[in-house]
């Protein structure tokens, strides 16, 4: 069995690239990222390492040969990852990929409007489509973006500021979607199923707010703002508004696909929560308070203690 992990240069490819190791000769991996010197540490110990860029169709093909599954990580292009996407699902039927694990997200079987699922939706379907086995990982939001990201601007500034309301959503940990990933990689029967990979606990922003608060010791104040004071918030931290002016640009993410996001919360779309990381793995997730508890929020402390753990990104925190 040969593996192909695409995007492996980001913080889900890395780990899954670390995990897949402890399971499979080096031989049998290929790990594909727009910058292979990235990933010199891996061809050092025998990891083969190709370049494939999504916009750049043509590389694509070469970069999967000889893969019989794929780890098909989404990219960070809110807006542009259908077509990006379907380039990888093309050039892995022409390359003789038999099964795509993708990297998907919670609700996406849903009717929401929602960027986020808009662009996963048409990923689905287009593996759907292509008529290679596919596995959807239906990923939650990261609970590493809320405590590496949203904690420490809440701590530092004294509230959370959020157009969610009291939505529910179960943050998942990234370590626990790597882990899903790599057990249906390595694994067999996961074939035209999907996944929802969740946290244990679903909850709304203003809960994990006074968790936050409750784990560090000091006050977080939970306040409901309208989409259009959302849209205020990243407009003043030059977050573009549309897709389209997100492309190419220093912040790969748009306000529409953020506030669409916690729309999507607060309008229920996201409040799923299943037992198949648990199925999975044969352990219980991680939960966001155990994220929370491994993190030094102490005075001018950003960063969590756990160098495995960077801030996630994107609406949906799920960026690789």
């Amino acid at each position: 069995m040969s593996v192909v992990v695409t995007g492996a240069s980001g913080q889900y490819g890395r780990l899954a690239a670390r995990r897949l190791l402890a399971r499979i000769p080096a031989a049998e991996l290929i790990l594909t990222t727009r910058t292979p010197g990235d990933l010199a540490e891996f061809a050092q110990r025998g990891v083969d390492v190709r370049r494939a860029d999504f916009d750049e169709p043509e590389t694509l093909r070469t970069a999967f040969a000889g893969a019989e599954r794929l780890l098909l990580i989404s990219t960070t292009s809110v807006g542009r990852r259908v077509r990006q996407h379907s380039h990888a699902v093309d050039a892995a039927k022409a390359a003789g990929v038999r099964h795509v694990v993708y990297t998907s997200f919670v609700g996406t079987d849903s009717s929401s409007a929602a960027l986020v699922l808009v662009d996963h939706r048409g990923t689905e379907d287009a593996l759907r489509r292509s008529g290679l086995a596919w596995t959807f990982l239906r990923d939650s939001q990261y609970a590493d973006a809320i405590a590496d990201v949203i904690a420490p601007t809440a701590l530092a500034t004294g509230r959370w500021r959020a157009a969610a309301g009291d939505g529910l959503i179960a943050p998942v940990a990234r370590e626990d979607c790597v882990d899903c990933a790599v057990a249906v990689l390595t694994g067999s029967g996961h074939e035209n199923t999907a996944y929802d990979i969740t946290g244990p606990q679903l909850l709304s922003y203003r809960q994990a707010a006074e968790l936050v608060a409750e784990v560090a010791g000091r006050p977080v104040d939970y306040e409901v703002i309208s989409d259009g004071e959302l849209y205020e918030v990243f407009d003043a931290l030059g977050v573009p508004r549309c897709a389209d002016e997100a492309s190419g640009a220093q912040i790969p993410w748009s306000s529409d696909d953020m506030v669409s996001f916690e729309r999507a919360i607060r309008d229920g779309e996201l409040a799923v929560r299943s037992e198949h990381v648990r199925e999975l793995l044969g352990r219980p997730p991680r939960s966001l308070r155990d994220l929370l508890a491994g993190r030094d929020y102490s005075a001018g402390a950003r960063r969590s203690t756990s160098s495995e753990h960077g801030p996630a990104g994107g609406a949906e925190g799920c960026s690789p």
